[in-house]
């Protein structure tokens, strides 16, 4: 992706910016707060929020900050009292007010088409998927989806997956599309799901782990990026704690670290009992009580496809009695213990409105890592859905944090 405004272009992918035709050194740190700054340039980004940001929320003097912010105002050509892209805004902090326009392989689009072409894209990166299949430690086979090629990021299975009909999705394909036009993307469906075998004696989140275990080593990957969200975050979080060798970054988005059950409060328990009965008796009928459910909760934000979409997936992907064993395993998730073994760099983005999992979770887990980096999203959605604004945000986060070195 490479953003180009006045006669400057940053290609966030190979952290480089120019300016006409000639190169221009940028330090890193400098180069992140340019990335920042166009990527929120429809407000101003208070002082606190850069420091959040830029340096996840270490001290710092308002000289430092002055500082990087001359050099990225030097290194675009706007030094002095011009301000022509990054402004001042007296009290509240700095906005940048110049045009950028985003560019993937060469064509020129605006944030509103963004959308549109990644999801055209996934038509064609879905004809290219390999599906392959292993076994887990118990024999339970399991499907594995790759696309793309470059450095490997592993996604870990979640709530519902389908390896082949997640490319349909207008929740997933825009996404996967555009992570998949940069690295290897390697997904696969945990046990009772999707392609995966359903009908299985053990579903847990032990079981869970050692089917990530499972897919890593039947790829033989070395070392590689790991993702995951909501209850696939806590998988992540159990395999880079007990591989640490193996993960070169992990990022994670709408994660918790305790299950509903292992929570201390009776609501949390008292809703998990709930959605189980609602599970029981709607699951994957479009106007059922656990599909509005669902929907308000998920997915608030949703459009009628996405949403119908999710419907059509839970009749795709298993059956009502694995979801209530899943969902029963993920309220019984704790991976406490595991967070200060992880050593691998760390991203962990959360939607400020989430109404399945509260913000201050995914901010407990960041203060738990070491040196994690803390990213709030204007979310209410649990899942970042393309075409919210959110959604930007959240590409170029994960964009930036995986094109580091």
């Amino acid at each position: 992706m490479i953003l180009r405004f006045g006669d400057c272009q940053l290609d966030l992918s190979r952290r480089e910016l120019s300016r006409g035709a000639a190169p221009v050194h940028i330090e890193p740190q400098a180069f992140d707060l340019l990335a920042y700054l166009i990527d929120k340039r429809d407000r101003v980004v208070s002082k606190d929020e850069i420091i959040d940001a830029i340096w996840s929320g270490r001290a710092i003097s308002d000289a430092t900050l002055g500082s990087r912010i001359n050099a990225v105002r030097q290194a675009i050509g706007d030094s002095g009292k011009l301000q022509s892209f990054i402004r001042t805004v007296p009290r509240r902090g700095f906005r940048f007010v110049g045009e950028a326009i985003t560019h993937y392989d060469g064509e020129a689009i605006s944030p509103a088409a963004d959308v549109a072409i990644t999801r055209k894209n996934a038509e064609d990166i879905a004809t290219k998927q390999e599906v392959t299949f292993c076994k887990a430690a118990d024999g339970v086979r399991l499907a594995i989806a790759h696309v793309g090629s470059g450095a490997a990021l592993v996604k870990t299975a979640n709530w519902l997956n389908h390896v082949e009909h997640d490319w349909q999705s207008p929740v997933w394909a825009p996404t996967f599309a555009r992570w998949a036009a940069n690295h290897q993307l390697i997904r696969y469906d945990q046990r009772g799901t999707g392609l995966s075998d359903w009908d299985v004696a053990d579903i847990s989140f032990d079981a869970f782990v050692r089917d990530l275990e499972a897919v890593i080593d039947s790829l033989g990957l070395k070392r590689f990026a790991l993702f995951g969200i909501s209850q696939g975050a806590a998988v992540a979080i159990a395999y880079a704690a007990r591989y640490p060798d193996r993960v070169s970054k992990l990022v994670l988005h709408g994660a918790y670290a305790l299950g509903r059950t292992k929570r201390e409060s009776t609501a949390d328990q008292e809703q998990a009992a709930a959605y189980l009965t609602l599970i029981r008796h709607g699951w994957g009928y479009p106007k059922s009580a656990f599909m509005q459910a669902f929907s308000s909760l998920y997915l608030p934000n949703g459009t009628p496809e996405q949403i119908k979409w999710f419907a059509e997936l839970q009749r795709m992907t298993t059956s009502p009695e694995n979801a209530i064993k899943i969902r029963t395993a993920c309220d019984e998730i704790d991976v406490l213990r595991c967070l200060p073994d992880v050593k691998a760099p760390t991203l962990i983005t959360h939607s400020r409105h989430d109404n399945v999992v509260p913000f201050d979770h995914g901010r407990m887990i960041a203060s738990s890592i070491r040196d994690a980096r803390f990213a709030g999203l204007d979310s209410s959605n649990h899942v970042i859905l393309p075409g919210e604004p959110a959604w930007a945000g959240f590409m170029a986060e994960i964009d930036q944090f995986l094109s580091k070195r």
